[in-house]
């Protein structure tokens, strides 16, 4: 809608600033219930977000850190606008559902085997838009290399630097990973494989931020750590939603 006026009432200056200003003041009001509606999309898209656990073959332990995502989708939903899910799904890569899932998570203790067909539907899911944190429980770390070299041959994990957004995007980890376990000792590494510019595997490496974000009581983590844990991994879900 456009206020109409005729041409006696520009011959009056009052009148001519007087239809400025209340055109300015619908423009603004519509835009105002524009950006609301944008705004209220985006709230309902998100509104049973969840992150579908990867099932694989192999013999590796998939189905481990029960409670982590228990803990993690309930906090991502107390301290942002965006509603999750109680927990996780858990899916094959091959199943139908998969590819529901904006955010895929694989973990585990042992070895990780993918089929030619995971092997290239995982390709398509993640050059899709698709996102896989993959978190080294340890001992995983050789067999998932080897798979997601065959999903990605033409890339080659990078370390982030500490200023990437993965860091910063809500709490900032102005060093990087925070270190939750031992493990083989040394530094935490946060690897990522970056396609066509953008981020689709980011692959936390001697740190165990699942295991972090367990229940107090499984790992017996002092609070420090595990709130350390908890919003790396807020940074990590939100980082995977928003790019």
């Amino acid at each position: 809608m456009i206020f109409l006026i005729n041409k006696k009432t520009f011959l009056n200056p009052i009148n001519y600033l007087n239809f400025i200003m209340i055109n300015i003041i619908y423009i603004i009001i519509v835009a105002f219930y524009i950006t609301s509606a944008i705004a209220q999309q985006k709230l309902d898209s998100f509104n049973t977000f969840t992150v579908v656990r990867i099932k694989y073959d192999g013999g590796g332990d998939w189905y481990g850190n029960k409670t982590t995502f228990i803990n993690l989708l309930k906090k991502l939903n107390q301290e942002t606008f965006i509603k999750t899910t109680y927990r996780e799904a858990s899916a094959e890569i091959m199943d139908e559902s998969f590819f529901n899932y904006p955010v895929a998570y694989i973990a585990g203790h042992g070895n990780i085997k993918l089929g030619q067909d995971e092997v290239q539907r995982l390709r398509t899911y993640l050059v899709s838009g698709g996102f896989l944190f993959a978190d080294d429980d340890y001992g995983m770390d050789g067999s998932f290399r080897r798979e997601i070299k065959k999903v990605f041959p033409e890339l080659k994990f990078v370390e982030l630097p500490f200023k990437h957004p993965i860091y910063n995007i809500y709490y900032k980890f102005p060093m990087g990973l925070p270190k939750i376990h031992e493990h083989a000792g040394g530094p935490p590494q946060g690897l990522g494989l970056i396609y066509d510019d953008r981020l689709v595997v980011f692959y936390s490496f001697n740190t165990d931020i699942s295991d972090g974000c367990e229940n107090p009581e499984i790992h017996n983590d002092p609070p420090e750590k595990r709130e350390e844990a908890l919003k790396m991994g807020i940074n990590i879900l939100l980082y995977a939603i928003l790019n």
